[in-house]
């Protein structure tokens, strides 16, 4: 066999080891020994599996990953949600579907201090769909707008997968954080949008009692800002100290988990055991998450040793499908395998192959990070696998609402994030603009 032959046969074999049920970062180091072993032999397979550890995991950007994931788990049980969506639910309450609103506003000021998308699905199903059911509100559109809004987790810094996505693509963290607001904030309107959209168009759909008079739970000003303070410190810390300039990455994210323990222990949120099972839990996902870039890493040397990156370039770019003919099938392929596999697996199998030609087409890869991570999360919402849908079915845990329920209510946010997808594509400058700075 040839190197590109070996090269096939070893996505193809990792396509199917997948679908068999083995672990994604399991069967990717398996491939890619093998195809390393074909192609040279097995001790050049042996010597780059521990390079591939020493170079993909010494660097000091990779301390990022447990500092945000901890901090977003501290955010989470302290509250800081609940208030956020408090805040933002008093200032849009008069407004048409106000509530539907303040919940993508709230959760896209929860992205900024969390990072990770199912955080947010899990706070904002116990804290938004209950006030939404209560003012009438149907359930289905209440979980479809808390699943919606939920993928701004993962666009608005810090983001888990922007740092995935930095790593594979060997561009600056720094840099791809700052191209995620632009692109968060054009979602976040998109999906106010859609929401007005439809309290217009397809009242049945949105309420189940647009005649609502149930009061809404007042607040003193002094009793907002107490709410409002915290996020708006850990925002100036986090995002104020990376954008001036004050603080890399790596310190942001220890500035932030430092403000978040901070919060947590001060309203008493934070009992010894709980304290232990964050610590735990943050161990579980970086390690999981530094396992699978290692795997990445080492599947993409076997790639380019074997020739399939030039070779698809060369198809891509030579014939009549061009640059943009391939970004579009990209894309696609993305949103099909967000129906099937979780948002950190997709980035890993497809970006090692889609990143040399990227690169060979003259895209710059900070604009094609932000478009692979958006179609990315909108496998989130789409069956089968619709991750955020299935947390919020579990967090809710109501017998009268189904999974197909959650689905349907979620589907005109899936069609929004098309449209921003589509205005990102045309528009480049959203995403580049700020990183480029």
């Amino acid at each position: 066999m040839s190197p590109l032959e070996i090269g096939y046969t070893a996505v193809g074999g990792l396509v199917v080891l997948i679908y068999l049920g083995m672990p994604i970062g399991i069967a990717m180091l398996g491939v890619s020994f093998f195809g390393v072993s074909m192609i040279r032999n097995d001790v050049v397979a042996l010597r780059m599996l521990g390079a591939v550890g020493n170079d993909s995991l010494r660097e000091y950007l990779f301390a990022v990953v447990p500092l945000f994931v901890l901090m977003g788990l501290l955010v989470t049980v302290s509250n800081v949600g609940k208030d956020t969506f408090d805040v933002f639910q008093k200032m849009l309450r008069r407004v048409m579907a106000g509530l539907g609103i303040a919940t993508v506003f709230a959760n896209a000021v929860f992205a900024s201090i969390t990072g990770i998308s199912i955080a947010s699905a899990t706070v904002f199903s116990r804290v938004a769909v209950p006030e939404m059911t209560r003012h009438g509100y149907s359930k289905k559109f209440a979980t479809g707008v808390v699943a919606g809004s939920s993928v701004l987790g993962m666009m608005i810094p810090p983001s888990l997968l922007m740092i995935v996505y930095a790593v594979l693509a060997e561009q600056s963290v720094g840099r791809m954080f700052l191209a995620g607001v632009g692109p968060g904030l054009l979602l976040s309107v998109v999906f106010a949008v859609t929401i007005l959209l439809l309290a217009k168009q397809r009242k049945n759909f949105v309420f189940d009692n647009a005649d609502d008079h149930t009061e809404y739970e007042d607040f003193s000003f002094g009793e907002l800002l107490r709410k409002a303070v915290p996020i708006l410190s850990l925002m100036l810390i986090v995002l104020g100290g990376l954008y001036g300039g004050f603080l890399n990455p790596t310190e942001a994210g220890a500035a932030g988990a430092a403000g978040a323990l901070v919060i947590a222990i001060l309203r008493k949120s934070l009992p010894k055991r709980t304290l232990w099972n964050l610590m735990v839990e943050t161990g579980q996902i970086t390690v999981s998450v530094l396992f699978l870039i290692l795997a990445a890493t080492f599947f993409s040397r076997m790639l380019a040793l074997s020739g399939v990156p030039r070779e698809l370039a060369s198809f891509f770019l030579d014939s009549s499908i061009g640059p943009f003919g391939f970004l579009i099938f990209y894309l696609i392929l993305i949103v099909i395998l967000g129906c099937l596999i979780d948002s950190i697996s997709i980035m890993l199998i497809v970006l090692p192959i889609a990143l040399p030609v990227a690169e060979a087409a003259g895209f710059d890869l900070i604009w094609f990070g932000v478009l692979t991570v958006v179609a990315v999360e909108l496998g989130l919402l789409t069956p089968p696998f619709g991750l955020s849908v299935y947390t919020i079915k579990s967090a809710i845990d109501d017998p009268d609402l189904s999974v197909g329920d959650i689905f349907r209510g979620a589907f005109p946010f899936v069609l929004a994030m098309v449209v921003a997808l589509a205005i990102l594509i045309v528009f480049p400058p959203i995403s580049t603009w700020l990183a480029r700075l």
